[in-house]
């Protein structure tokens, strides 16, 4: 499967620092990596110390035409929180990891099935959650950290999604933007309850309360979700700098008159910024070139994905 890979990142127009981070990464048949594990410095995350980079410039980056190779691609939006420094620290700490984590777990696959890859995803999840309580616990500063993580894996013809916190993840199909990721906050269960309206939810003061994130509880729920990936499809995962200030149809639109991720991610970072900007936006986009699925196309919806189911 060929894809075409960018993502972006930009501080917004509220906040002084950036704590989102963004993850590119093409894992090679001999366990190493191709691609970014980055942040919006520039700055190679797996190596060198996230607290102490410099200060956040608005940056993309993309690894263009790519073709998929037998152990996937792995990408990733990261939305940190927690005070001072704590929020850029975990959002940067969490991607790394989880990269690391899943690069040396598929060294030891000879060819990863379906199950395995989706396993590692949620392993990698799961360490990373580790990694981020045990460097609070020793850094008294950083008390309170935490970060959102949607992982997305690609691996002969499918995505699986693996995430914690509401950073989503979309699949565009025919010009049709469907979530395919549910959002881990307080007032989607209230939707979900009928308690609340979808639109008195994007309104609501509260929206930003999450049941669960990365670094905040040592248990850690991580659902895990599919796709059959089609040629033409457009994936695209953000942080909720981008899904908050921009509606639905908003999004959808702007996504479908962007040719090229470059310029959907260029386009989506501009419509959130004009919208006010009141957080950090980072969007990460793929699209499917070739080597898609044939035949008439399943329906786009939440898939869940259990690998220990046969």
């Amino acid at each position: 499967m060929q894809l075409h890979v960018w993502g972006a990142t930009d501080t917004g127009r509220m906040r002084s620092e950036n704590q989102d981070a963004f993850l590119i990464l093409q894992v090679k048949e001999d366990g190493s990596d191709n691609g970014f594990v980055l942040g919006p410095d520039s700055v190679s995350l797996a190596v060198g110390s996230p607290e102490t980079q410099s200060d956040p410039q608005p940056q993309d980056v993309g690894l263009g035409r790519i073709q998929v190779g037998p152990r996937g691609l792995l990408l990733l939006v990261a939305d940190g929180m927690g005070g001072a420094a704590g929020g850029r620290v975990a959002s940067r700490l969490a991607t790394s990891v989880i990269a690391g984590t899943l690069v040396r777990n598929l060294a030891r696959e000879r060819v990863p099935s379906p199950a395995r890859f989706a396993e590692h995803l949620a392993a990698a999840v799961r360490q990373a959650n580790a990694d981020v309580l045990d460097r609070a616990r020793v850094r008294p500063d950083l008390s309170g950290m935490g970060t959102t993580a949607t992982v997305a894996g690609i691996l002969d013809g499918f995505v699986y999604v693996a995430q914690v916190g509401d950073s989503r993840a979309y699949l565009i199909r025919g010009g049709k933007a469907t979530q395919i990721t549910r959002d881990q906050s307080m007032v989607q269960e209230l939707v979900d309850q009928g308690a609340m309206t979808r639109e008195e939810a994007e309104r609501s003061a509260h929206r930003s309360v999450l049941l669960q994130a990365l670094g905040t509880d040592p248990e850690v729920r991580i659902p895990l979700t599919f796709h059959r990936l089609r040629d033409g499809d457009r994936l695209l995962l953000c942080s909720d700098g981008l899904s908050g200030p921009i509606p639905h149809d908003a999004l959808e639109s702007i996504v479908a008159a962007s040719p090229t991720p470059a310029e959907a991610c260029g386009h989506l970072i501009q419509a959130a910024n004009e919208a006010g900007g009141p957080d950090n936006i980072t969007v990460v986009i793929a699209d499917v070139s070739s080597g898609g699925a044939a035949g008439p196309p399943e329906e786009v919806r939440l898939r869940p994905f259990d690998p220990h189911d046969p």
